[in-house]
């Protein structure tokens, strides 16, 4: 099966997703640069409800200071959309629960994918979720014409 840009860029943020820690999550965010994949990663945790807006917040937060996304208007809409199509994903399962995991933003070219990894559950009854979008996250502004 061919490795078209979309593939590449979602396995990237799968793998970020689901490092264990800091120090695992560097080695993986530098061999992913190595091929040409700007990522950054954050965790998260609390009731879903409460989840769903700071997990987009800190992917634009996280993706901004990686360099994986630049200021622009549409680089910052692409983070935010990718963010919450991943995140609404999670819903079926998690609405009502506890969520915790990691969040991974990874860009190249223009394809961008935000993938989540969580634990999902009350107490120790836990499942797990994951949930991906991409999109198309193109620099700079058009001028006004």
């Amino acid at each position: 099966m061919s490795q078209t840009a979309s593939r590449v860029v979602a396995r990237a943020a799968l793998e970020m997703a689901l490092t264990w820690d800091r120090d695992e999550e560097a080695e993986c965010r530098a061999k992913w640069q190595r091929q040409g994949v700007a990522a950054a990663a954050v965790d998260f945790g609390g009731p879903f409800e409460s989840q769903v807006p700071k997990v987009i917040e800190r992917a634009i937060v996280a993706a901004r200071r990686e360099g994986v996304i630049g200021d622009s208007h549409g680089e910052l809409g692409a983070v935010a959309g990718a963010a919450h199509e991943a995140m609404s994903q999670l819903s079926a399962k998690a609405v009502g629960l506890n969520v915790g995991g990691k969040a991974a933003i990874c860009r190249q070219g223009d394809h961008l994918v935000v993938a989540v990894v969580a634990s999902v559950g009350l107490v120790h009854l836990d499942d797990v979720a994951v949930g991906l979008g991409h999109r198309v996250a193109v620099s700079g502004c058009m001028s006004p014409p």
